[in-house]
């Protein structure tokens, strides 16, 4: 991670993906162990669930950002490291549609335990300030630095983006 925060974060290294895919496994299987410990068929389709959503981000939501439109046939990201260029770049803001895919998707991903976490008060305890750990580290060391100037939630000052 980079240590100023007036500096853009052009490139990611592995520790990186490292430090934030150990962040979002905590909501992960805190998730997965709740709806387990309740149903082996929902916790598949559960799964199953995160692997589409996976692709719509990565289809909707990735194919705009700089890390994934510049050079290379692999992925070097926070989120993905390694992984192949599966779709075509598509540099530039994102539509009306893109953003709807992408964040109903989430939402879709986000609420589908609720129902089994709701039963184990401390998974669901777990599942929210995880959660929110996430959202903040991501927001707090990613987003004043991100070089995605067109994402929704870019908070890179003007005087940065424009020197």
């Amino acid at each position: 991670m980079i240590h100023s925060q007036n500096s853009l974060k052009t490139r990611y290294n592995f520790s990186d993906f490292l430090f934030y895919i150990c962040l979002l496994s905590v909501p992960f299987v805190t998730a997965v162990l709740a709806i387990l410990k309740n149903s082996v068929w929902w916790t598949i389709v559960f799964i199953g669930l995160g692997v589409g959503v996976t692709v719509l981000i990565l289809r909707f939501y990735c194919t705009h950002c700089p890390h994934y439109t510049r050079e290379g046939k692999n992925l070097k990201c926070i989120f993905f490291w390694g992984l192949p260029k599966f779709f075509n770049k598509r540099p530039g803001r994102l539509d009306v549609v893109d953003k709807m895919v992408t964040f109903s998707a989430t939402f879709v991903l986000l609420t589908f335990p609720v129902y089994w976490l709701l039963k184990e008060p401390g998974l669901l305890i777990v599942y929210i300030l995880s959660l929110i750990g996430f959202g903040a580290a991501i927001y707090r060391n990613e987003c004043e630095r991100c070089i995605y100037f067109d994402c929704p939630a870019n908070r890179v000052s003007e005087e940065i983006k424009n020197p």
